[in-house]
C-alpha cells in the first residue's frame, strides 16, 4: 500500500491535509484508489477488478449534525492491517469460510465544526467495503442523511426491485427510481457481461436501512439513501456499504460470505441448541393437526412443524394474547391443545415453531421469550415486522439477541431483508424478504432470487409440494430442486400442504436425505431470470438442483466436482408424463464418475434434481438436516 501525502489550499485560505491511498485485495485481482481530497467530500473512491475499471472517481459523503456544507477536512491519522483466516458458520451454505481482506482507515476532522470522522475501506479478493463513524461531534452524534455514490466506469442493466417481496425487472442503470433495494446486481454492457457487480449492505443492526436511489446526472450509477436518520452516543458507527465483483452470476453466489465475513463473529457461546432443518406448516390449528404433522414429519424426515397465524387469536388485533392459545375462529374451530403437541412432538424429537405477529412481539416480548422455552418451543417466527427507520432495525436485532438469550432461534417474515447478522446471531435462521411461492412466482422471477436477493442470505421461499399451482406453473421436479437452488437453513418445504394430502410419492425420497445446509456449494450453470443449476455437498454427498425458464434448454451437467477416484451412484429426478403417479417425477439411477456428464432436457419452468452418493463404504459423514 503506498501513501502519498498532499496539502490543498481550501477556499477560506486554510491548509488541509489531502492524501491518496492504493488498496489491494489480497490476491491482487481488486484495486481500490482511495483519496482524502480535503474539501468536498471527505473521501472518493476508484475501483479496478483485474485491471479493468469498475468504478470511476466517486465521492463518499455524510451529512452530519453540527458539521459544515462546505467543511474542510484534515487527515489526523491512518491505520492499515491486513486479516486472513478462517472460521466455521453454525449453518451455512460453506461449512468453513475465509476471512481475509486488507484495510485502510482514514481519521477526519472538519477544521471549522470540530467534527470527527472515521472512514475504514475494505479489500477482499471478492469485493470492496466502506463504512463511517462519527468519532466527536458538538452535540449527540447525528447522521441527518448519506450520500455514497457508486459511479460505474461503463454502462450496464440492473436487476431492480423496490419492495423486499415485489418482483424484478432488468433496467437500465440510470433508470432505477429511489427506494431501490439492495443486493442491486449490475451487469456490464450489453449482451453477456464480462462482469457481474453487486451493491449491498452488511452488518445492519442499529441504523436505518439503506437502499439505492439514481445519482440524478444521467450517468450510470446508484447513490446509497437511508430510510431516515441515525443517531446516538459516539461513536456512531453505520453499517458496511459494499461492492462485489465477479465475471458472472453464478461467481457472486459462490463467493456472498463477503456479507458475513462483514459481520461480527458469533455472540453466543455454546450453538449446541441451534438446529437447521426441514418443516410443515400446521394449517388446521387443531390438536389432531399437529399430531398428524409431526407423524408426517417423522415419516418425511423432517425436523419441524409450525403453527402459523391464528393459534392464540387474530393476529392483527392488538388485544390478542400470545401468552394464551386462543384459536381465532375465522381460521378454525379447533380445538387446539398446543402444550399436548409440545409434548408429543418434543417426545418424538421434533421441533414446534410459533408464528407471532409483531402486534404481539412488541406488547409482550418481554414475556413470550421466557414463556415459549418454558413451553419447550424450538423458535419464533416473527410476523410483519417493522422495518426501515432506526428505531425498528434497532428493536429487531434486539429482539433477535434476546431470543438467543432463552434459547430460541428465529425466522423473520414479511419486508425484512437480512444483511449478514446472522454470522453475529446464528439463532437467526432464516428469512422472507422474497417474491416466494406463497406469490406464485414465475419460474423467472425465482432465477432472479436465486442470483440476487439470495447474495444477502437465507430465503424462506415458502415451498409446498402438493398444491395444485406446483403442477399448473413449475411441475414437481422442479419443485424438488427449489430448496437446493434457494438456500435455508429452515426450509419450508410443504407450506399449503397436510399431511392426509401425501400418497407417499417415491421421489420425495430426494427432500429425505436432503439436508438444508451445506459443507460446500458450487454453481454449475446460472444465467439470472434463465436457468440455475447449483451443487451443493454435505459430507461425501452431493445434492443439484436444475430450474429452467422461458423456453425449453439441454444441459450436460459435467459431474467433475465429485471425488476423481470413486465411483458414485447417481440418482436423478426429472418429470416424466409417463410415470403412473399424480407428480409425474421419474426416478433413474446409475453409475457416475468425476468424469461423467449428465444430459438434462428441461422444458419450459421445469427443473430436476439430483442425487450423488459414493458407491465405496467408507466416507464422511454427512449433515442430517
Amino acid at each position: 500500500m503506498r501513501i502519498i501525502t498532499l496539502l490543498v489550499i481550501g477556499m477560506n485560505g486554510l491548509a488541509a491535509a489531502a492524501g491518496e491511498w492504493t488498496l489491494h485485495s489480497p490476491n491482487g485481482d481488486l484495486q481500490a484508489e482511495v483519496v482524502a481530497p480535503g474539501t468536498t467530500a471527505p473521501a472518493e473512491c476508484r475501483l479496478w477488478w483485474r485491471r479493468r475499471a469498475v468504478l470511476d472517481r466517486s465521492p463518499f459523503d455524510a451529512f452530519i449534525e453540527g458539521a459544515s456544507t462546505d467543511e474542510v477536512w484534515r487527515v489526523e491519522a491512518v491505520r492499515e492491517r491486513a486479516t486472513n483466516s478462517t472460521w466455521r458458520p453454525v449453518a451455512g451454505e460453506r461449512s468453513l469460510v475465509r476471512e481475509a481482506y486488507r484495510e485502510l482507515a482514514l481519521d477526519l476532522t472538519g477544521e471549522r465544526s470540530g467534527v470527527r470522522l472515521r472512514w475504514t475501506f475494505r479489500a477482499f479478493d471478492e469485493g470492496f467495503a466502506v463504512r463511517y463513524a462519527v468519532l466527536r461531534a458538538p452535540g449527540p452524534a447525528r447522521v441527518n442523511a448519506e450520500r455514497l455514490q457508486f459511479r460505474f466506469a461503463a454502462d450496464g442493466h440492473a436487476w431492480a426491485t423496490y419492495a423486499a417481496q415485489g418482483p424484478y425487472e432488468r433496467v437500465r442503470l440510470q433508470e432505477i427510481r429511489r427506494g431501490c433495494e439492495r443486493p442491486l446486481v449490475v451487469e456490464i454492457g450489453d449482451g453477456t457481461p464480462s462482469l457481474v457487480v453487486a451493491l449491498g449492505e452488511a452488518a445492519l443492526v442499529d441504523w436505518p436501512r439503506m437502499k439505492f436511489a439514481p445519482l440524478g446526472d444521467g450517468q450510470p450509477g446508484a447513490v446509497s439513501w437511508l430510510d431516515g436518520p441515525a443517531e446516538g452516543a459516539a461513536p456512531l458507527e453505520s453499517p458496511w456499504r459494499f461492492v462485489m465483483v465477479a465475471e458472472s452470476p453464478g461467481q457472486l453466489l459462490e463467493h456472498n460470505d463477503l456479507v458475513l465475513n462483514l459481520n461480527t463473529p458469533s455472540a453466543i457461546a455454546d450453538t449446541s441448541w441451534i438446529r437447521p432443518g426441514k418443516v410443515i406448516r400446521e394449517v388446521t390449528l387443531t390438536t389432531d393437526g399437529g399430531r398428524a404433522c409431526v407423524d408426517f414429519a417423522i415419516q418425511r424426515g423432517l425436523q419441524f412443524i409450525e403453527y402459523d397465524a391464528g393459534w392464540y387469536g387474530h393476529e392483527y388485533d392488538d388485544e390478542a394474547d400470545a401468552t394464551t392459545v386462543t384459536v381465532d375462529p375465522n381460521r378454525s374451530n379447533g380445538p387446539l391443545d398446543l402444550p399436548a403437541v409440545i409434548r408429543y412432538a418434543s417426545e418424538r424429537n421434533i421441533g414446534v415453531i410459533l408464528y407471532v405477529n409483531r402486534h404481539a412481539l412488541e406488547r409482550q416480548l418481554d414475556i413470550l421469550l421466557p414463556l415459549y422455552r418454558d413451553w419447550g418451543v424450538a423458535g419464533v417466527k416473527f410476523g410483519f415486522v417493522n422495518v426501515g427507520s432506526q428505531r425498528w432495525t434497532s428493536w429487531l436485532h434486539d429482539a433477535i439477541r434476546r431470543a438467543a438469550e432463552h434459547r430460541l432461534m428465529v425466522d423473520v417474515h414479511d419486508e425484512y431483508r437480512e444483511t449478514g447478522v446472522r454470522r453475529t446471531w446464528p439463532n437467526l435462521m432464516t428469512v422472507e424478504g422474497v417474491r416466494g411461492d406463497e406469490e406464485s412466482p414465475p419460474t423467472r422471477q425465482t432465477l432472479i432470487t436465486a442470483f440476487t436477493r439470495s447474495l444477502a442470505g437465507p430465503a424462506d421461499h415458502t415451498v409446498c409440494y402438493y398444491h395444485e399451482r406446483v403442477a399448473r406453473l413449475w411441475g414437481h421436479a422442479h419443485q424438488l430442486a427449489k430448496p437446493v437452488v434457494i438456500f435455508s437453513p429452515w426450509q419450508f418445504l410443504f407450506w399449503y400442504d397436510r399431511p392426509a394430502h401425501s400418497r407417499h410419492e417415491p421421489e420425495l425420497e430426494f427432500w429425505n436425505h436432503m439436508p438444508t445446509v451445506w459443507d460446500d456449494t458450487r454453481v454449475l450453470e446460472g444465467r439470472i431470470g434463465e436457468y440455475a443449476i447449483i451443487a451443493r455437498r454435505s459430507g461425501a454427498d452431493w445434492f443439484v438442483g436444475a430450474m429452467n425458464a422461458g423456453e425449453p434448454r439441454a444441459f450436460d451437467v459435467h459431474l467433475d466436482v465429485l471425488e476423481p477416484n470413486d465411483d458414485y451412484e447417481a440418482t436423478i429426478y426429472r418429470d416424466d408424463p409417463r410415470v403412473p403417479t399424480a407428480t409425474k417425477v421419474g426416478i433413474e439411477r446409475r453409475s457416475v464418475t468425476a468424469a461423467d456428464a449428465v444430459r438434462l432436457e428441461l422444458g419450459a419452468d421445469r427443473g430436476a434434481a439430483l442425487r450423488l452418493t459414493p458407491l465405496r463404504s467408507a466416507q464422511p459423514e454427512a449433515r442430517t438436516h
